[in-house]
């Protein structure tokens, strides 16, 4: 197998074959090696450690990644206890971030120190569905009048054609957008514990397929319009959600607002608002009244598996604060969560393992509890995170925690 290995690289090295055709020569391991190999030649770099991994490349080939050459690591931390009482998480969690900026996973930790000895977070998910929203054309606003009538007519039968597609998901809603002689669907879809991407586009070609069949005047210029709206910030996210909309709120009594975060409730409400609120609005941040939600969950996202482009919406969201007479309130809305325990990433063994140590790897019982409750335990998670970071701003600490946890700095 190594002379084969080495003929398949010298051939590659001479430009005789490209990296994607070595799977077609060689076992899929042997070609990632092959690639690998390649690579170092026509580059000069050494990649021993990009070499050493536990993936099995027969397991991801035409899944997950192409033209693979090993895989990269990323520090993998742990945050908890942190308890919940959500409708699906319940209980004491233990959350996996992988990062690598110093003093986040001791920050998010803090925070849920708090949050645990306060009763833990409650959460609560207000909507839940996954969109893509086709662009049609059509010659004028009277066919689009009569298009629009049509679907709202034939609502069932584009049910029936969604749901042919797959055991898992279902068409529950369709909401039109209009643009001149421009129609856009946004077709939202229960996906039960997948995110739901993939599931989402496949039932948006087969309604495409028919609609154009059935309603002639209708032409489908893109399975996606930009309206969905998929790894991009967008006011229609913000108000109508996609993936899961979820809140997580707690009350942190002021004995523990002393003893735990080491501060004032007074400061931290007020930084909330000077800072996330009207920091924010003067910024321009629309969809982002917040210190640093994207922090936690592009984290998580990366230890469990997620689509890590989708921390883009999914980081869309608000911090509120009040000053309560025992205490403060605090509450994080996150309107566009978009989270699974299946597919995509998930199926990679180390994030198996990470999503396995909260107790939602795979399918729930029933069908899409295990990514709601997933989805809760984010959500309690960047709670956590917050609180701490706006304490620490409070505090003046934030300079000294990444001093001392981000450089190694005596402080």
């Amino acid at each position: 197998m190594q002379e084969t290995i080495d003929n398949i690289v010298d051939k590659v090295v001479k430009g005789q074959i490209q990296f994607h055709e070595i799977d077609n020569l060689l076992e899929a391991n042997a070609a990632m090696v092959a690639r690998r190999l390649a690579i170092e030649k026509l580059t000069g770099a050494k990649l021993p450690s990009i070499g050493s991994t536990i993936i099995d490349y027969a397991e991801i080939r035409n899944k997950n990644a192409e033209n693979v050459i090993g895989a990269v690591q990323v520090p993998l931390g742990i945050i908890g206890p942190l308890k919940i009482d959500g409708e699906y998480a319940k209980g004491d969690f233990y959350v996996p971030l992988a990062t690598t900026e110093g003093a986040l996973i001791a920050s998010v930790n803090r925070g849920a120190k708090a949050v645990t000895l306060s009763g833990g977070t409650r959460v609560k998910i207000f909507y839940d569905g996954m969109t893509r929203a086709p662009i049609f054309k059509l010659d004028s606003i009277r066919d689009v009048a009569e298009f629009l009538e049509w679907v709202d007519k034939n609502k069932e039968k584009l049910e029936q054609v969604a749901n042919s597609t797959t055991s898992h998901g279902k068409l529950s809603k369709i909401e039109p957008l209009i643009l001149g002689n421009n129609v856009w669907l946004r077709f939202v879809f229960s996906t039960g514990d997948a995110m739901g991407m993939n599931m989402a586009t496949i039932a948006s070609e087969k309604l495409c397929e028919f609609i154009e069949k059935e309603f002639g005047k209708a032409t489908c210029l893109a399975v996606s319009g930009n309206v969905c709206s998929d790894k991009k910030q967008s006011m229609i996210n913000a108000l109508h959600g996609r993936g899961k909309t979820v809140v997580a709120e707690a009350l942190i009594p002021d004995s523990i607002v002393k003893s735990a975060l080491k501060s004032d409730k007074h400061l931290i409400h007020e930084v909330n608002l000077r800072k996330n609120w009207l920091g924010g609005a003067r910024a321009g941040n629309i969809f982002q009244y917040n210190a640093h939600f994207a922090n936690i969950i592009a984290a998580i996202f990366l230890a469990t598996g997620q689509d890590i482009a989708q921390v883009v919406e999914s980081s869309m969201g608000y911090t509120w604060t009040e000053v309560r007479e025992n205490g403060l309130y605090i509450s994080i809305t996150l309107n566009s969560l978009e989270v699974g325990t299946v597919g995509g990433g998930t199926r990679l063994p180390t994030q198996r393992e990470a999503l396995s140590i909260m107790g939602v790897l795979g399918s729930g019982n029933p069908p899409g509890s295990n990514a709601r409750k997933f989805a809760e335990i984010v959500a309690s998670a960047v709670l956590a995170g917050e609180l701490n970071l706006l304490s620490a701003l409070a505090n003046k600490e934030l300079g000294k925690a990444h001093a001392k946890l981000g450089r190694g700095m005596k402080v």
